[in-house]
């Protein structure tokens, strides 16, 4: 998969004249994970560029053309041939347009470096509602750019996740610069009244007079506007290259960023700070988000820049402070940012559509065999083997259920005592009828290897894939059974999907096409959003355990109940609600969904010992009701979802005091329930993991990737 990233025209893209664009470019490229999958694409002159992989798109001149639109249709060719995964397109919303109309649905994100409402392509509120409709991601530098583009949007598109801030970056220092610090005061930008330096002139003439041990050291240029400013001890030194002027931060004291204007972002106090000098900055656009510790003028005038300046030569304490700190407390670095970006480019790698995918064309015949419960009455509806059923069926394939359990138990009789007999003949007369493409099995433990080896040479051009659920810990129940349902079919079938990592299990065959799914959500069941209401129950929890239902035998134990014992002494102001446990019957069907809807928490806490990705298909009752999903760190689950999305506690310690946090910080407790019903439904749905099942059982070479596959 190849990333393409585009630069402005006549963005330079060179170690010796940078932009802000080229060094977020650069720095960001050469760290991250995707580097070898990078081409930057530019129309740099000078022959010296950043060392990465660089196209340069030489442009003749065509009379009567824009050379912007040249430049891009350049690109577009080019990329046809290319036929990148992503298109990253830097601070040129107006480039978006004229690639989606010539290249169709392509996955673009779009940079803003600038102020959105002040660049051709999103001016207007038109403009901007065209962008997120066919822009992947829209990524700005600041939040202040981010308020801006929103200006006069509707609300729904206020917590768009299409909408992402990431800060520019800067190397960091070290603390131990600061002593060598020279009495210096450091102005770096244009030369003109939009970057304050009319003020900074008047009033650094006035400091310095005052100080003569201190120098003042002026980096910038500017052509249209001249503001002179003499003193013995102001150099004025012109353009500096990049590196120059980080060399010059590192032995600043104090640095000055005064825009009038409001800055996007403002590279030049980052960079300042980074290196370990004392900041002042004005209350301009994304000004204030570029320090962590700094002197803010919200009133900028000659008066109140003098006093700033000279309330840090004089108090040098204060001025060592905030050295220290904004160095020390320093995050913004091109590590930091480069692994935002990388997550986010994953997410577009996993998850969004590929237009370039092999594509099933026709609507399949699925025969799809599993235990639908039937003969009790609806009360699992919920259960796994419908979603996934649900999931066929929404992606436009023809699906017929077949209940092996109902119907081995409806149809046995005296001569066929464990009904596997019957059971054989009526599939055998189903896909004679039916003639499917492919057929499902789900637990499907009464249809033997020997009866699938039958259907494939009856109908040698079905494909037969297999789901299985339960736990497959060593120390958990029925592990070695369990194991073997697996395997005995392993060898018959085409492919073979598990809700328990395959990495985890040293027992599968490498050379087998074996899978983890996720335990699907499904947007007919999960239809509760508890993160909207007040919930009176801090956390709930059920087992299966009782009437009907998972008696447990004899001599036999269940782990989970002296975990939930233990986690209730230590937690004893939290309201739980319990079933299936300490003698409260286990509830099923209408009333489960009623019950969990008045809770905040659900606990996840599966059979055995804790495995990568195991959990049972409680995780969607949780998760996809709008529940804090409580689960144990070991499932390795943070692979998938963050501390704000899902909680994951290392033992009942630990448990207990995130639960007690929660259940006392109702907003909090909202967002993370929202971030994690969100993420949940929209990557591990149904829909989603039915189409993977298809995918990989028909064997098809290029598919799209999901999230789990990470």
């Amino acid at each position: 998969m190849k990333i393409s990233i585009l630069l402005p025209y006549k963005e330079n893209f060179s170690p010796q004249y940078p932009g802000a664009v080229s060094l977020f470019v650069f720095e960001t490229s050469k760290k991250s994970s995707f580097k070898n999958r990078i081409t930057v694409y530019g129309s740099t002159k000078l022959k010296k560029r950043f060392p990465i992989k660089y196209v340069n798109i030489n442009l003749p001149k065509i009379p009567l053309t824009s050379q912007t639109k040249n430049y891009v249709n350049k690109f577009i060719k080019i990329e046809k041939s290319q036929n990148s995964s992503i298109i990253e397109i830097h601070n040129r919303p107006s480039y978006i347009k004229i690639i989606s109309s010539k290249l169709g649905e392509k996955v673009m994100s779009l940079y803003f470096h600038n102020d959105p409402l002040s660049m051709d392509g999103s001016k207007s509120i038109s403009d901007r509602k065209f962008l997120l409709k066919n822009c992947y991601k829209i990524i700005f530098n600041s939040n202040w750019s981010k308020k801006r583009f929103l200006q006069g949007l509707e609300n729904k598109f206020i917590n768009s996740d299409k909408l992402a801030v990431f800060y520019q970056s800067a190397k960091k220092g070290s603390t131990t610069l600061i002593p060598k610090k020279k009495k210096w005061i450091t102005f770096v930008g244009k030369l003109n009244k939009a970057k304050g330096y009319d003020i900074f002139a008047k009033a650094i003439v006035k400091v310095l007079d005052k100080s003569p041990k201190w120098e003042a050291k002026i980096i910038g240029d500017e052509k249209r506007e001249k503001i002179k400013l003499n003193h013995k001890q102001a150099d004025i030194l012109g353009f500096r290259k990049h590196d120059d002027v980080i060399k010059i931060f590192k032995k600043t004291s104090i640095a000055v960023a005064c825009s009038r204007w409001d800055e996007p972002f403002g590279r030049t106090s980052l960079e300042a700070s980074a290196n370990g000098c004392a900041v002042i900055i004005t209350n301009k656009g994304g000004l204030p988000e570029t320090v962590t510790n700094a002197k803010i003028i919200n009133d900028l005038s000659v008066k109140n820049l003098e006093k700033n300046i000279n309330d840090l030569i004089q108090n040098n304490n204060l001025r060592k402070k905030l050295q220290y700190l904004s160095v020390k407390n320093f995050s913004l670095t091109h590590d930091r940012v480069t692994k935002l970006i990388d997550k986010y480019r994953s997410e577009k790698l996993l998850l969004v559509k590929r237009f370039n995918t092999k594509k099933i064309v026709k609507s399949l015949r699925i025969l799809h065999i599993t235990n639908f419960n039937e003969r009790l009455d609806g009360r699992l509806f919920f259960n796994t083997g419908r979603r996934i059923n649900n999931g066929f069926i929404r992606l436009g394939h023809s699906v017929l259920g077949f209940s092996d359990r109902d119907i081995q138990k409806y149809y046995k009789s005296f001569n066929d005592i464990k009904g596997a007999k019957t059971l054989n003949d009526k599939l055998k007369k189903t896909c004679y009828n039916y003639k499917p493409d492919l057929i499902i099995m789900g637990h499907a433990d009464l249809i033997s290897p020997e009866q699938i080896k039958e259907l494939k040479n009856d109908y040698p051009n079905v494909k037969i894939g297999q789901w299985f659920l339960d736990p497959l810990n060593k120390k958990g129940p029925d592990f070695e059974r369990n194991k073997q349902r697996i395997l005995d079919k392993i060898n018959v079938v085409d492919s073979s999907f598990l809700t328990t990592s395959p990495s985890a299990l040293n027992f599968i065959p490498k050379n087998k096409n074996v899978h983890y799914i996720p335990n699907p959500s499904d947007k007919s069941f999960e239809t509760l959003n508890n993160f909207l209401s007040p919930c009176n129950v801090d956390v709930f929890f059920a087992l299966s355990h009782g009437v009907h239902r998972g008696v447990l035998k004899t001599g036999k134990t269940d782990d989970r109940i002296n975990f939930v014992n233990k986690l209730i002494s230590k937690t004893p102001n939290v309201k739980f609600d319990l079933y299936g446990i300490n003698n409260i019957q286990p509830i099923w069907a209408d009333h489960y969904f009623k019950t969990i809807s008045n809770a905040k928490m659900g606990l996840n806490l599966s059979r055995g010992e804790a495995i990568k990705y195991y959990s049972s298909d409680r995780i969607t009752q949780i998760i996809g009701n709008g529940l804090v999903c409580l689960i144990d760190e070991k499932t390795q689950y943070k692979n998938f979802f963050n501390d704000k999305e899902m909680v994951f506690y290392k033992n009942v310690d630990d448990l207990s005091e995130k639960i007690l946090k929660l259940a006392n910080d109702d907003k909090l407790r909202k967002i993370i329930a929202k971030n994690g019903k969100d993420k949940y439904m929209k990557y591990f749905n149904s829909d989603l993991v039915a189409e993977f099942i298809i995918n990989k059982t028909l064997g098809l070479t290029k598919t799209k990737n999901f999230y789990w596959e990470r």
